[in-house]
This record gives C-alpha cells, structure tokens and sequence, in this order.
C-alpha cells in the first residue's frame, strides 16, 4: 500500500471522526443526499445544470411543506385539544386517573407552568433557537458543497496547463477522491434500499389514512415518505403526526392508528435489516448491530450512516488480496 493511499484512508477516518466529535452527522448527511439526488436527476436529465435546478426546486418543495404543515399543525392545535381532550377525560376517569387539564387553555397553563418550572427553560430555549439556525447555516453550505462537487467533482493542480500529473498532489487528491467515491457508493446502495423501505410503508399507510378519512391525508402521506428515508426513528416521528392528527377525530381512531402504526414500525424494523443488509451483503444481526452502534455514537444520523459504514468496510476489504498459505 502507497503512501498516497494510505492517506487517503486517513482522511476519510479522520473526517467520520469529525462528523461525530462535533455533532456535523445532519449536514453530512445533507451533502451525501444532494450528491445523490444530483446524480439521480443527472441520469434523468442529462444536464448538469437542469438537474443542479430541480434540486434547488426540490429543496424549496421540502421546505414550503415542512412550513405549511408546521404552520396547520400550530392552528389545528386547539381544535383537536378540544375535541380529544373530553374523550381523554372520561377514559381517564373511568380509569379513575386524574388529569392536570380538562381543556386546550388548561393544558396550555399546564405545559408552560413546568416549562416555567425548569430551572433552564430560557438557556434552553435559546439554545435550542441558536442550535436549528447553526443546523440550516450548516445545511444550505453543505449543498453548496455538494454542488460544487457535482459541477466540478475533479482536483485540477494547474488548470489549462500541460505540466506533468506525476507528483505527489495529484496521487494523493487522486486517492482520496476514489475513497469518498466509493463511500458515497455505498451511501448511494443504501439509500437505495431506504427509499424502497419508505415507499412500502408510504404505501401502506396512505391506504390506512384514506380508509379512516383522516384529516391532511395527502400531506400526512407526504410527511411519511419523507420521514421513512431515516431508518427506524423517522418512522416513530411521523407516527406521533399521524396519530396526534387522529386524536381530532377521536380517542378511538387515535388508538386504531397507533396500534397500526406500532405493526407498521415493526414491519419496517425487519425491512431495514432484510432490505439493506441483503444490499450490503451483510448478515440481519450485523445490520442490526451496526444500528445501535451508529445510534449511540451519532444519534439518528448514525442510523443511516451505520449500514453505509459497513457496506464501505466490506466494499474496502475485498480489495485486499491476502497471501496464499503455505
């Protein structure tokens, strides 16, 4: 093994290392999501600035959903207190269970007395307010980035020259490009194998929201594709939604939906280990393993960062041809 090459498997380890130290696992995987979309549309549009532009719309897509959802969710908010709270209520009751709240302005009395309560709430807010602006900053820089990449994805020492390309610079961002190349070869496999996983359950649960005729269906629906392309966590995030939106229903609907949805998560519990761990040739336990590794070094974008980890290992390591016994 060269030198170029050795170092170019220490600048991957060592930029994996950083993503984890300081907390950059989002917008990591921002950059590694644009890069893929890019190629995708790339292979649709054969045009690397009509697919750079889809991206932009794509991105402004998410973004205006994400704000209309937030937005009906905040105003929708004391119509479904009102009409779940009673059904909460009587059940509490029945179960001779005593509730803080009888009504949305006594549960909102009650949500900001414990707020109140916290010895930190204002740091915390604040932090929380400076955390999600550092994420966004972070955000769009990292599909700048990936842009740039997907415009210009070579090292060019001495660009419009003819000098000679035998040096050390070229052999080492030679090196290091075919390392982050073949990474986001195996995030690429991957996501792959998600995307496949969110449609499934997109498509099962858009059939069980159309059948209870469940309020915001098609944005619900929405919501759980885009969610489901996080393994696991994405999945209990848009069920509290879903769930929370049935509650304005009723009590009973909201139960309905979340034994449902509790079947669905497990259903994709097994998906994201069968799918992906046949993609990456990998056993379900390992998979499995990885999971909980990547989570509780990470947090969530160790989820999907764990299963590309170990695609990329195995990829590497039947590079190496070990010497024959003697």
């Amino acid at each position: 093994m060269t030198n170029p090459v050795r170092l170019s498997y220490g600048v991957l380890v060592l930029t994996i290392l950083l993503v984890g130290v300081f907390h950059l696992g989002p917008p990591f995987l921002v950059l590694l999501f644009s890069y893929f979309a890019l190629r995708q549309l790339y292979r649709v549009t054969k045009n690397k600035w009509i697919a750079l532009s889809l991206l932009v719309v794509l991105v402004l897509g998410i973004a205006a959903a994400a704000t209309y959802f937030t937005r009906a969710a905040i105003l929708a908010l004391p119509e479904v207190a009102d009409t779940s709270i009673p059904s909460a209520s009587a059940w509490a009751q029945k179960q001779q269970i005593e509730l803080p709240f009888t009504d949305f302005d006594s549960l909102r009395d009650a949500v900001v007395d414990e707020l109140k309560q916290e010895a930190h709430y204002l740091q915390s807010v604040a932090h929380f307010a400076g955390s999600t602006l550092s994420l966004f900053v972070l955000s769009i820089i990292a599909i700048v980035i990936a842009s740039n990449l997907f415009l210009k994805p070579t090292f060019d020492p001495r660009p419009g020259a003819g000098g000679s390309r035998n040096n050390l610079y070229v052999a080492c961002t030679d090196e290091v490009s075919a390392r982050f190349r073949d990474f986001h070869r195996s995030f690429s496999t991957v996501m792959g194998a998600q995307i496949t996983i969110s449609l499934i359950n997109t498509a099962l649960t858009g059939l069980f929201l159309v059948a209870l005729r469940l309020p915001y269906a098609p944005l619900l629906i929405a919501t759980t594709f885009l969610c489901g392309l996080v393994p696991i966590v994405g999945n209990l995030v848009s069920n509290a939604i879903i769930t929370f939106v049935a509650l304005s229903v009723s009590l009973k609907v909201a139960i309905a939906a979340l034994v449902f949805l509790i079947v669905i998560h497990k259903l994709e519990y097994f998906l994201n280990s069968k799918i992906i761990g046949q993609r990456i040739r990998n056993p379900v336990w390992v998979t499995l393993i990885a999971l909980i590794i990547g989570e509780r070094l990470i947090g969530i974008p160790g989820l999907i960062l764990a299963p590309v980890v170990l695609d990329y290992l195995r990829v590497e390591m039947l590079k190496i041809e070990m010497p024959a016994k003697s």
